[in-house]
């Protein structure tokens, strides 16, 4: 039969010394031991990942389930500049203005969080990621396929603008955690690389790769990104701003094109054809 007695004192002071350490330092030494200098498909705060580099879909999704349908109601949760109530713009990542819940759903990421791990993600734009031997510069080797909704590249330049972007104008839920972020760097069209300070929390990198929308550098060159507006931005995830009208409902339409709808991050998940949310005042 197991042991069950109690830890000794000597044993808890030492559980307790090495959890301190842990805590105290940027990364755990298994994402340092696991990603440095290597390319990985997916990097975890705590070093293991739970799928391997070959894995086809998240185990909480079904390639198989059908898709269509409209989903509507009124969201619970909302973030950023969203307001439940109603909405005057579609620019959801400034301070300014009142947008509406899920306009995310429009954007793609570098990264996925898997929602079956503690602290895991997993490449969507960027297909692998390399972790500096002191867990302070995160370099993405992007997806050379990754396309905006109209058909534009989705580049490096395009990475690094939107992260420095939301850095200099975002909403304060995204511009205060990136005070630790000293540069995004573009090193090619298809990769770059993010230099942080050194004092961000250990999960910090893991969320701008995994939560941070990516914008078009073309498109907020032309339109100013700190101004409230209706119009529908350009973007790239599995949903576009679709019917909608102010303070009843907005619905966003699924991409059937979209150009990471069969990778293992994808697969199985968005299959309502619409997402609609209803408002109710």
């Amino acid at each position: 039969m197991r042991n069950l007695r109690s830890p000794s004192r000597r044993q808890v002071l030492k559980l307790s010394g090495a959890a301190a350490l842990a805590s105290a330092v940027p990364f755990g030494p298994g994402l340092r031991v696991a990603a440095a200098g290597s390319a990985m498909h997916g990097v975890s705060v705590f070093g293991d990942l739970k799928y391997p580099p070959d894995f086809t879909h998240f185990e909480y999704a079904n390639p198989e389930a059908p898709k269509g349908g409209t989903f509507s109601f009124a969201p619970p949760s909302w973030g950023f500049n969203q307001n439940p109530q109603t909405y005057n713009t579609f620019n959801s990542f400034i301070l300014k203005g009142d947008a509406p819940p899920r306009m995310e759903l429009c954007f793609d990421t570098l990264m996925v969080r898997a929602w079956d791990e503690p602290d895991a993600v997993y490449g969507l734009v960027a297909e692998t990621v390399e972790v500096s031997e002191d867990g302070n510069t995160f370099t993405f080797n992007l997806r050379p396929e990754a396309r905006f909704h109209d058909g534009s590249k989705l580049t490096a330049e395009d990475v690094a603008f939107s992260i420095m972007l939301l850095k200099a104008d975002g909403h304060p839920m995204l511009s205060q955690p990136l005070s630790a972020l000293r540069d995004a760097e573009v090193l090619g069209e298809h990769r770059l690389a993010l230099h942080f300070d050194g004092t961000q929390a250990r999960q910090l990198p893991l969320e701008v790769a995994a939560g941070y929308p990516i914008l078009s550098k073309r498109y907020y060159t032309a339109y100013d990104f700190k101004q409230s507006t209706l119009t529908p931005p350009l973007s790239s995830g599995p949903y576009k701003v679709g019917n909608h009208a102010i303070g009843r409902f907005v619905e966003y339409h699924r991409i059937e094109n979209h150009w990471a709808k069969d990778l293992p991050v994808n697969a199985g998940r968005y299959n309502f054809k619409v997402i609609r949310v209803d408002f109710y005042r």
